[in-house]
């Protein structure tokens, strides 16, 4: 496999922070969310880190290749079309599920997928399917989870090895979620990093977190902790990685302090393979010093040699995908849908997880539609009524259907109580619903009949 470019220390680019990102000194390149640039209407900042020759790449969250059913060629292309406007050298993903198609469900969040034979081969023709569409190389990263599947035949390790090796994909290591998996599922950082091909590293990723209750939830709104500093230094002691890049989502800081955790990122990084992380309360695993010497699995390729070919296996059978489709829909029913957890899983972190996918809906759906906590009186008022909502009526569609869906459902009960607040609902969703299937547009007509001016 040759070797990636150097990318050097870089920063997740959200339009927050854009002002502040393109004032950081000595930053090496930005990583944006595929899913929130439109091609033809790059924005204006990330058009002016491209002409300061700002590498830009695009990171995917929904195509969820580690899902039943095979790739959307449409959100393929779409995320093919997002590299080439932006120049990228490559496109990252995940290792997750994020919806089913019997039923109709949307997570509206990273699932992880069950280390076994049969979710391994999906993953990995999915990932094939994908690398085909693709203009540019693909690598896919490691997911933070609340929950662990039962009856799981591969360690993290051996799972993301043969993955590698039957595909040629790419590795997209993220040191927060190695820490999330060792709070929430007792699997240990340095083995999996100990186990995986690091010559096939792309890049990696670091962020903050917080633990609540013995649960670490993987927030992207917290500053970067020294127990995932440890991991990077952990990573930097077996290999010199192409770049690392920080990622933050929500709580943005001053720019002073984002500068600051890039300061202590790219001091990890460049200290150099002897600047091991030391053994810590969490448990990151005995120290010890690698020889200066040793060879470095990426640096010391030709980058003229041809990656290994890798052999082409036959079609999953269609059994094999009914199985994952079945397990996948079977859990995501339980997180979304309220239907019984399946067997085997840990009941208390079903309901975490289910309160977590509730709670970033409704924070989610609030972005995409600001005027619906306004409407609605505020932010807790708009937050109780969203949950309630959210109980019986799971997500198959986007956040902005979401949006649309929970209005919907507001005036049918003939919600908002505050007349003035219901009509200005009224008009936010006719703005927006544009044509609707006959059935809806019945009971919309039937709610309206009847009801004051």
């Amino acid at each position: 496999m040759k070797p990636m470019a150097h990318l050097g220390v870089g920063i997740g680019w959200r339009p927050e922070i854009a002002d502040a990102v393109e004032r950081l000194s000595g930053l090496d390149w930005v990583e944006v969310v595929a899913e929130n640039v439109c091609p033809g209407h790059l924005p204006e900042s990330l058009l002016r880190l491209r002409e300061r020759g700002t590498r830009v790449v695009p990171h995917g969250v929904s195509l969820g290749l580690g899902g039943a059913d095979r790739p959307d060629p449409v959100k393929l292309a779409a995320l093919g079309e997002r590299a080439v406007a932006l120049g990228a050298p490559l496109v990252t993903e995940h290792i997750a599920f994020v919806r089913t198609s019997s039923p109709v469900l949307e997570a509206g969040h990273l699932l992880p997928v069950p280390r076994t034979r049969d979710a391994l081969d999906v993953l990995c023709e999915n990932v094939r399917i994908a690398q085909d569409a693709l203009p540019v190389p693909l690598a896919l990263e490691n997911i933070a989870a609340l929950i662990s599947w039962p009856g799981e035949e591969l360690t993290e390790g051996q799972f993301l090895t043969e993955l590698v090796e039957r595909t040629g994909v790419r590795l997209l290591i993220d040191v927060a979620n190695l820490h999330t998996n060792r709070v929430n599922r007792g699997e240990d950082p340095a083995a999996v990093l100990d186990a995986i091909p690091l010559e096939a590293l792309a890049y990696v990723h670091v962020a903050g977190g917080i633990e609540r209750a013995g649960v670490w939830h993987d927030t992207h709104a917290h500053p970067v902790p020294p127990v995932v500093l440890d991991l990077l230094a952990e990573l930097r002691s077996r290999v010199e990685p192409a770049g690392v890049l920080l990622e933050r989502d929500d709580d943005f800081p001053s720019q002073a302090e984002l500068a600051g955790e890039l300061a202590a990122i790219r001091a990890v990084v460049t200290a150099g393979p002897a600047a091991r992380a030391t053994p810590t309360a969490a448990g990151s695993g005995a120290a010890r010093t690698e020889p200066e010497t040793e060879p470095d699995p990426v640096a010391d390729q030709d980058p003229d040699t041809e990656p290994d070919p890798v052999e082409e296996p036959g079609p999953v059978a269609e059994s094999t995908r009914t199985r994952v489709a079945l397990g996948q829909a079977a859990l995501l029913s339980a997180l979304v849908a309220g239907t019984p957890v399946p067997e085997g899983f840990d009941r208390r972190r079903i309901r975490v997880q289910a309160r977590a996918l509730a709670a970033k809906r409704a924070d989610v759906v609030a972005k995409v539609a600001p005027e619906l906590p306004v409407i609605l009186g505020g932010p807790d008022p708009y937050r109780e009524a969203f949950l309630s909502y959210a109980k019986s009526r799971p997500m198959t569609s986007g956040y902005r259907r979401d949006a649309l869906d929970f209005a919907e459902d507001l005036l049918i009960r003939d919600l908002p109580a505050d007349p003035a607040a219901r009509r200005r609902l009224t008009t936010w969703w006719r703005d927006r619903a544009g044509a609707r299937p006959p059935r809806r547009i019945v009971r919309w007509a039937r709610t309206l009949s009847g009801r004051a001016a």
